[in-house]
C-alpha cells in the first residue's frame, strides 16, 4: 500500500467502482428503460420488466448494505477492545455509552489522541463528523469497502 494517497477527512470516503461506476448506474438505466416501456407498451410483459429491474437494484443495493453493516459491527468490535486497553481505568466503563457511529468515527484517531477525544465524545456527545474534524492526526482504513 505504499503507492496509496495518506487518508484525511477529506478522503476518507471510498467508492466501489465495480458498484457505484457499473451496477448503480445500469440498474437505473433498466428501471428507466422498464417505465418507458410500461408506459409506451402496458402489459405484463413490462410489468415484469419493471418488477425485475427494480429486483435488481434492491438486490445490489442489498448485499452493499449487508458488507458494510457487517464492517460495521467489527470496526465496533475493534473499537471496544482498542479503547479497553488505550483509556484509563475510570473511563473504560463507560466505553458501552459510546454510539455505533462514534465508535465507527473514533476509528479514525491516532492512539495518542483517542482518550481524550472518546472521553469528549462521551461528555458532550459529539456527532461523528464533529469527532472525524477534531481529530488532528488521522489514523487511516485502507480496507472500509
Amino acid at each position: 500500500m505504499a503507492d496509496v494517497k495518506p487518508q484525511s477527512l477529506a478522503n476518507h470516503t471510498r467508492l466501489d467502482p465495480p458498484f457505484h461506476l457499473f451496477l448503480l448506474p445500469l440498474g437505473l438505466v433498466a428501471i428507466i428503460v422498464s417505465v418507458i416501456l410500461l408506459i409506451r407498451r402496458p402489459g405484463m410483459d413490462s410489468i415484469l420488466w419493471f418488477i425485475l429491474a427494480f429486483g435488481f437494484v434492491m438486490i445490489a443495493a442489498k448485499a452493499r448494505s449487508y458488507s458494510l453493516k457487517v464492517q460495521d459491527r467489527v470496526i465496533r468490535l475493534e473499537e471496544r477492545l482498542r479503547l479497553s486497553l488505550l483509556l484509563p481505568e475510570t473511563l473504560r466503563g463507560r466505553i458501552g455509552e459510546l454510539t455505533e457511529s462514534q465508535l465507527i468515527a473514533l476509528r479514525f484517531a491516532s492512539d495518542s489522541e483517542l482518550p481524550g477525544l472518546a472521553k469528549r465524545a462521551l461528555d458532550e456527545g459529539l456527532t461523528s463528523k464533529q469527532i472525524k474534524t477534531s481529530i488532528e492526526s488521522w489514523r487511516p482504513d485502507y480496507f472500509r469497502v
